[in-house]
């Protein structure tokens, strides 16, 4: 599994590419052969998946009982826009204008690297996204993470 890491300002070019920088392309699995599959994120980004980290993510959502509507209509949507991309021979990545458009992504971008994912966000949204910082990012921590790691800690009481 990928553990991506790191934050990257890039520059889109006129035809909708972007350079994905070294520092980020030396993360690759070899297993991904520079194969992506963009799709739609959260917060109106979008989110581009190594093609072997996809395929892991996709066999977990086909497990969706097809049955249960709400289940059908998470993977319509989570599925809509999905597209394979692949590094062009100078490392770029060209988004799909449709996809772009969803995100709002113009010149300034930033891919946000993080656990198997690479978050590309509109720099402007991002940075607006983070000036929208909790009040208390650690009462956050500890309401999210207080008990990771504390397994069976009610048992020692």
């Amino acid at each position: 599994m990928a553990n991506f890491i790191g934050e990257f300002e890039c520059k889109m070019d006129a035809k909708g590419r972007v350079m994905i920088p070294s520092g980020l392309r030396k993360q690759l699995d070899p297993a991904a052969q520079e194969k992506f599959v963009l799709n739609r994120g959260f917060e109106k980004c979008l989110v581009l998946y190594p093609k072997n980290e996809w395929e892991h993510i996709s066999a977990e959502v086909n497990k969706l009982n097809q049955y249960v509507k709400k289940n059908r209509e998470f993977v319509r949507y989570f599925y809509r826009g999905a597209s394979e991309l692949g590094l062009d021979s100078t490392g770029r990545i060209l988004f799909p204008k449709r996809m772009l458009d969803y995100a709002a992504v113009e010149k300034d971008v930033v891919l946000f690297a993080y656990s198997n994912r690479i978050e590309v966000w509109d720099k402007s949204t991002y940075d607006g996204l983070l000036t929208d910082e909790p009040d208390d990012f650690a009462d956050l921590a500890e309401e999210v993470m207080g008990n990771a790691g504390n397994k069976g800690a009610d048992e020692l009481s």
